[in-house]
C-alpha cells in the first residue's frame, strides 16, 4: 500500500506531512489541556470561571488562525513560503518553552501570544507548498491533501495522548514543555527534507514576480491598508466608549475580536474582488471562496466545541471510569484524529474512484454533506445532555458517535477546502487567501469559545437547548448549499 502511494505522490509531500505532523503535535497537545489549565484551581492552574476561561481559550485559538493572514502576506511579499515556515516553527517552539516555565499570568499569556504568532506564520504557507506539488490539480491533488491531512491528525493524536496525559496527571507545565519538543522535531524534518525534495518551491515571494502594472498599484494598496487599520481602531474605540463592548474582560475582548475578524474578512474579500486586478473568471472564483469561507467558519464553530463545550461535558458529565481507572477527559478529543487516520485513506480513495467514473461530488456538495453530518452530531449531544441534566453521567458512546460524525464531516470539508483554496485563488494572492481560509477557522474557534461560556455549573439545564442551536443552524446551512450547488459549481470556471 505504501509503495503504491509513493509512486503516485512526490516525496516532498511526505516531508511536508511530517513537518506538519509535529507542528500539530505541539498545537493540539497544548490545546487539549488549555481549557482545563484555565479552569483548574487545585493543581496550579489559573482558577477561572467557565465564561472567562472559555473566552480566553476562544481568543487564543482564534488568534492562531487570524494571524495566518499577516503570515501569508509576509510570505507573499518578503520571506517566501519556506522561510516563513522555518521562522514560524522557531517562534512556536520558543512560545512552548515559555509556557513550560512556571510563573504568573504575564508569563503564561506571553507564551500563548508567542505560539499564536509563530503558528500564523507557518500554517498557511505549508499548505500552499502542498498545492505547488500538484499544478495539474484534479482528484490527485485532493487525495494528496487528504494524505497531508492524515499528518495533521497523526500529530494531533500523539499530542493529545502525550501532552494531555502529562498535563492532567503529572504537571501542566510539563505538558506545555512536551509540545516544544514536538515542534523541534518538526523543524529538523523540514530543514533537511525541504533542501532535498522541495527545491525551487516557496523560495521566491510571489510579489517579486508580479507584473509592472501590479507593482504600480502597491503604493495605493499600502495607503488603503493604513486607512483601513485606522478606521478599525476608531470603530473599536467608539464601541468601547459607547458601552456596546467591554474589552476589559475576556468575554468582551472575545466579542470585539469577532467584530474585527468579520470586518477584516469582508473588507479583504471586497478589496480582492474590486481592486485586486482580477479577470471576470477570477472574480467568480473568489465569490466561491467567500461561500466556502462562510461554510468553514460555521463548520469550525461546531467542530471546535471539542476543546470547549464537549471538553467540559467529558470532564463533568461523562462516565470515564474503566476497570477502576479514570480516563483523562482530554483523551476524548483523540476520537477525532483517530477516526481521521482510519477513514482519510478511505475517502481519499473514494474521491479518486468516483472521479474515474465521472461521479465525484462537486466541492459545494461535499461541503453540504460535512455541515449536515456536523448538525446530526449535535442532535446526538442533545440526547446526551438530556441525560446529564438529570444528574446522571452519560455513556461515553455519545461522545464517541458525536466525534465519528464530526470526523466524516471534517473529511468532506477540510482537506477538500484546503485543496479548493489553492486551486481557486489567483496565483499572486494564494498565500494571503490561504490565510483567509484559516481566518474562517479563527472565527469558528472564537464562536466556539464564546458559546462554551454558557456551560457552567449554574446553567446545566440549558445544555440541551445550546446543543440544539448548533445542530439546527449547521444542518440548515448544509441544505442551503445542497440546493444551490449547481450555480456555485458554475462560478468555479471549470475547476473541480
Amino acid at each position: 500500500m505504501s509503495a503504491q502511494i509513493s509512486q503516485k505522490h512526490p516525496t516532498g509531500l511526505y516531508v511536508l506531512f511530517f513537518a506538519e505532523m509535529w507542528e500539530r503535535f505541539s498545537y493540539y497537545g497544548m490545546r487539549a489541556i488549555l481549557l482545563l489549565f484555565l479552569l483548574d484551581a487545585v493543581r496550579g492552574g489559573m482558577g477561572m470561571n467557565a465564561g472567562e476561561a472559555a473566552a480566553i481559550y476562544g481568543l487564543y485559538t482564534a488568534s492562531v488562525y487570524l494571524l495566518t493572514l499577516p503570515g501569508g502576506w509576509l510570505a507573499d511579499n518578503i520571506l517566501g513560503q519556506k522561510k516563513a515556515i522555518w521562522y514560524g516553527g522557531i517562534v512556536i517552539m520558543l512560545g512552548h518553552i515559555i509556557l513550560a516555565i512556571p510563573g504568573g499570568s504575564m508569563l503564561f499569556f506571553l507564551g500563548l501570544t508567542t505560539v499564536a504568532v509563530g503558528t500564523g506564520l507557518l500554517k498557511p504557507n505549508i499548505s500552499s507548498i502542498v498545492g505547488e506539488l500538484y499544478p495539474e490539480g484534479g482528484a490527485r491533488r485532493d487525495a494528496a491533501f487528504s494524505i497531508f491531512y492524515m499528518g495533521i491528525n497523526l500529530g494531533s493524536f500523539l499530542g493529545i495522548a502525550i501532552v494531555g496525559y502529562l498535563g492532567e496527571r503529572v504537571s501542566w507545565h510539563m505538558g506545555f514543555g512536551a509540545a516544544a519538543i514536538g515542534m523541534l522535531l518538526g523543524l529538523i524534518v523540514f530543514r533537511y527534507g525541504s533542501a532535498r525534495y522541495l527545491q525551487g518551491m516557496g523560495d521566491v515571494p510571489p510579489a517579486r514576480i508580479d507584473t509592472a502594472e501590479s507593482n504600480a498599484q502597491k503604493g495605493a494598496n499600502k495607503r488603503l491598508g493604513y486607512l483601513f487599520i485606522g478606521a478599525l481602531v476608531v470603530l473599536l474605540i467608539v464601541l468601547q466608549t459607547s458601552g456596546v463592548l467591554d474589552m476589559t474582560t475576556a468575554q468582551g475582548l472575545a466579542k470585539g475580536a469577532g467584530i474585527i475578524i468579520v470586518i477584516i474578512s469582508a473588507s479583504y474579500f471586497l478589496f480582492i474582488l474590486f481592486a485586486g486586478g482580477l479577470t471576470r473568471v477570477e472574480q467568480h472564483r473568489v465569490v466561491v471562496l467567500i461561500i466556502l469561507f462562510l461554510a468553514i467558519a460555521l463548520f469550525w464553530a461546531g467542530y471546535e466545541q471539542a476543546g470547549t463545550s464537549l471538553q467540559i461535558f467529558a470532564e463533568r458529565h461523562t462516565q470515564r471510569v474503566i476497570g477502576g481507572w479514570e480516563v483523562p477527559s482530554s483523551w476524548f478529543q483523540n476520537f477525532q484524529p483517530t477516526f481521521v487516520l482510519l477513514f482519510a485513506p478511505v475517502l481519499a480513495s473514494l474521491w479518486i474512484y468516483l472521479s474515474s467514473k465521472n461521479l465525484n461530488p462537486s466541492i459545494p456538495v461535499k461541503f453540504a454533506a460535512g455541515l449536515i453530518l456536523l448538525g446530526l452530531s449535535f442532535f446526538v449531544m442533545v440526547a446526551a445532555s438530556n441525560i446529564a441534566v438529570t444528574g446522571q453521567l452519560a455513556s461515553p458512546l455519545f461522545l464517541t458517535f458525536t466525534y465519528f460524525l464530526h470526523t466524516i464531516g471534517e473529511l468532506c470539508v477540510s482537506p477538500v477546502g484546503l485543496s479548493s483554496y489553492t486551486k481557486l485563488a489567483p496565483k499572486r494572492y494564494v498565500s494571503q487567501l490561504m490565510g483567509i481560509w484559516f481566518v474562517g477557522a479563527s472565527l469558528g474557534n472564537l464562536i466556539a469559545g464564546i458559546f462554551a461560556g454558557g456551560f457552567d455549573e449554574e446553567n446545566i439545564m440549558q445544555m440541551p437547548a445550546l446543543f440544539n442551536q448548533v445542530a439546527i443552524v449547521t444542518t440548515v446551512f448544509g441544505f442551503i448549499l445542497l440546493i444551490f450547488w449547481k450555480p456555485i459549481k458554475g462560478w468555479m470556471g471549470g475547476i473541480s
